[in-house]
């Protein structure tokens, strides 16, 4: 990737029993304690006959959103790729290796 390319990371994270896979130009630590930012989302194009339902869905839901934050123990990966790939949605079953982080109970 050329210097003049902007970056694209690939965000894995868990949310609500489902692991998104989404794709985002900028990433970095958020001010509020325990949260990365994660801004300028990018989608595929719609250059193809075939739609991915799950890209869609999630193209509908981040539709306006500015920038997110997401929880740091909800991180399963960040990647910086060298092509943009297709932004899923997936059930978290028991059968992936995907496990949040373990968060202490707070003390009454």
């Amino acid at each position: 990737m050329s210097k003049r390319e902007a970056a694209v990371y690939r965000v894995i994270f868990l949310n609500q029993g489902q692991v998104f896979e989404m794709y985002a130009r900028q990433i970095f630590q958020s001010e509020l304690w325990g949260f990365l930012e994660v801004e300028e989302f990018v989608f595929g194009e719609r250059t193809q006959m075939i739609v991915d339902p799950s890209e869609e869905k999630l193209k509908a839901q981040f539709e306006g959103v500015k920038r997110s934050f997401v929880p740091m123990h909800s991180i399963v990966r960040i990647d910086e790729v060298e092509s943009l790939g297709v932004a899923k949605i997936t059930e978290a079953n028991g059968s992936s290796n995907a496990m949040p982080f373990p968060v202490p109970m707070p003390s009454k």
